[in-house]
C-alpha cells in the first residue's frame, strides 16, 4: 500500500505551482466528497502572521484542561506531515495515525480524478474529511497562507475568527503593505460571527482589521487592548474583558510576545462560547501548553551533549522582521538573568528578509554561525547568510551542519557557558529536532 509520504509527492504533480491561492479547486473537491466541512464541530479559525501556532497551543490546552476534546489543524510540520492534523480525544488529542491519513488520501485523490489541485490544497480537503468522520468538541483550525484564498476558508460560520500579529512576509502572496496583507488575513471574518484582532504592533494593519471587520458584519468585534487587555504584573498573567478579571500564572511558552497569544486564545475562547470554564481550566491551560521549534529549550538529546558543557541550547523557526523582534525581546530578557555570550547558529530560505530579520540581534548575538537547510532547493548557502548577518554588523562564521557548528563553541574561551539559539526556519527547526532524536509529540 502507499505511505503517505509516496501519494504526497504523487500530488504535487497535479499542479505546476506549489501555491496557488484561490477556493475554487478545494470548494470542487469538498463537493465531491459530499461537502465534509458542513459537518465539522464548532470551528475556531485563526490567520495572522506571528502566533498563530501559540495562539491555538494555548487554546489546546486550556480546552483540554476542561475536559473538552480538540482536533487541531497547523502547517507546516517540523518532521512528519503528521502533526498537522491532531485528532481530540478525552485527556489529550493525538496525531492522525499512518493508516487513516493514507485512507483519507487516497480518498481525495480518488476523487479529485487527476484535476489540478495544489498539495496543501487536497492535503486540507483530507483533514477535513477526517475531522468531519471523528467526533469531537471544538476543532482548532489554523489558516496556511493569507486566509482570503486560503485553503482552510471554506468554513461558513465560524465559532470565531481570530488574527494574530501582522507584520511583514510572504509578500509575492499577499502584498507588499500592511494593509494589503492584513486585508488578506481579514478574509477569514464571516458575517455575524466573532472577530478578535490581536493587540497589532503596527496601526495600519489594526485599522484595517477593524476595517475590515465592520465592513463584513463580523459580530461581536472583539479589539485587543479596546475590548480585552493581557499585561505583566508580578511575573503572572493579567487578563480582562467586560466578564472581569483573571489572575494567572506566566504562560509556559517563553517570552514577552506569548502573553500577548494568551490573551488573545483567552479572549477567542470567551467570544466563541466557552466562557463557563472554572479559572483552574486557564491556569492549568497556560502551564501545560507546548508548541514545538518555538523558543524551545533543548535539555536532553544529542545536540545539547554535542554542545558546550552547561550551555543553553534554544530552537525557534522564527525568519522574519517582527519574529527576529520578539526572539531578540526573549534572549535579552535572558541575558538580564544570566549575561551569558548569546550565539546564533542559523539557516535560512532564499524567500525570507534575512538582513530585516538579523538586525534584530545587533549589539546582542556575539556571532552568527551559518548552516545550511538540507532538502530545501530554496535555501540560502551558508556563505549567504553570513554575509547577509555580516551587512548588519555581526561577527559571522560558517559551518556545514547544526552539529559542526555546536562542536565548533568548544574551541571559544568565554568565561561562561554560551546561550545558544538555532533559528531562521521551520524547516531547519524540523531537521534539529529530528536529529536531536527529539520529535513533536
Amino acid at each position: 500500500m502507499d505511505s503517505s509520504d509516496a501519494l504526497i509527492a504523487r500530488f504535487l504533480a497535479l499542479h505546476p505551482k506549489t501555491i496557488d491561492l484561490s477556493l475554487g479547486r478545494i470548494q470542487r473537491l469538498l463537493g465531491q466528497l459530499g461537502n465534509p466541512e458542513r459537518r465539522l464541530p464548532p470551528v475556531i479559525h485563526v490567520a495572522g502572521t506571528n502566533g498563530k501556532g501559540s495562539t491555538i497551543a494555548f487554546m489546546r490546552a486550556i480546552l483540554e484542561s476542561a475536559g473538552l476534546a480538540v482536533h487541531v489543524y497547523t502547517s507546516p510540520h517540523l518532521v512528519r506531515f503528521h502533526e498537522r492534523i491532531r485528532l481530540g480525544h478525552f485527556g489529550g488529542g493525538r496525531y492522525v495515525t499512518e493508516d487513516r491519513l493514507v485512507e483519507a488520501f487516497r480518498r481525495c485523490e480518488a476523487v479529485n480524478a487527476g484535476e489540478p489541485i495544489t498539495v496543501f490544497e487536497i492535503t486540507t480537503a483530507a483533514a477535513i474529511l477526517i475531522f468531519s468522520e471523528e467526533p469531537a468538541d471544538v476543532l482548532l483550525l489554523e489558516v496556511g497562507l493569507g486566509g482570503r484564498f486560503d485553503a482552510t476558508n471554506v468554513i461558513d460560520k465560524p465559532a470565531a475568527a481570530v488574527v494574530t500579529p501582522i507584520g511583514h512576509d510572504h509578500a509575492e502572496y499577499l502584498g507588499t503593505t500592511l494593509q494589503a496583507i492584513a486585508k488578506e488575513k481579514a478574509g477569514i471574518f464571516k458575517r455575524g460571527c466573532p472577530a478578535i484582532i490581536a493587540p497589532q504592533d503596527y496601526a495600519e494593519a489594526d485599522q484595517t482589521l477593524v476595517s475590515e471587520a465592520e465592513r463584513i458584519g463580523a459580530s461581536p468585534l472583539l479589539i485587543g487592548q479596546q475590548d480585552f487587555s493581557v499585561h505583566e504584573e508580578g511575573g503572572r498573567l493579567v487578563y480582562q474583558d467586560e466578564r472581569g478579571l483573571l489572575d494567572l500564572p506566566r504562560p509556559k511558552l517563553i517570552g514577552r510576545h506569548q502573553f500577548i497569544n494568551a490573551g488573545t486564545a483567552i479572549a477567542a475562547l470567551r467570544a466563541a462560547g466557552f466562557e463557563q470554564f472554572e479559572t483552574s481550566a486557564f491556569e492549568a491551560g497556560l502551564t501545560r501548553a507546548e508548541w514545538p521549534g518555538r523558543l524551545q529549550r533543548l535539555s536532553r538529546g544529542r545536540l545539547p551533549e554535542i554542545a558546550p558543557k552547561d550551555c543553553e541550547l534554544w530552537l525557534d523557526g522564527g525568519h522574519n522582521l517582527d519574529g527576529g523582534r520578539v526572539l531578540a525581546a526573549a534572549m535579552a530578557d535572558q541575558s538580564e538573568r544570566n549575561d551569558a555570550p548569546f550565539v546564533i547558529i542559523a539557516g535560512m530560505l532564499g524567500t525570507k528578509d534575512a538582513q530585516a530579520f538579523f538586525k534584530n540581534f545587533f549589539g546582542l548575538a556575539r556571532e552568527v554561525i551559518a548552516v545550511p537547510i538540507a532538502g530545501q532547493i530554496a535555501a540560502r548557502p551558508a556563505d549567504e547568510v553570513a554575509a547577509i548577518a555580516a551587512s548588519v554588523g555581526l561577527t559571522t562564521s560558517t559551518a556545514p551542519s547544526v552539529e559542526t557548528a555546536l562542536a565548533s563553541l568548544h574551541n571559544y574561551m568565554w568565561d561562561k557557558a554560551p546561550r545558544i539559539l538555532i533559528c531562521g526556519s521551520l524547516y531547519l527547526a524540523g531537521e534539529v529536532l529530528a536529529a536531536n532524536g527529539t520529535l513533536p509529540e
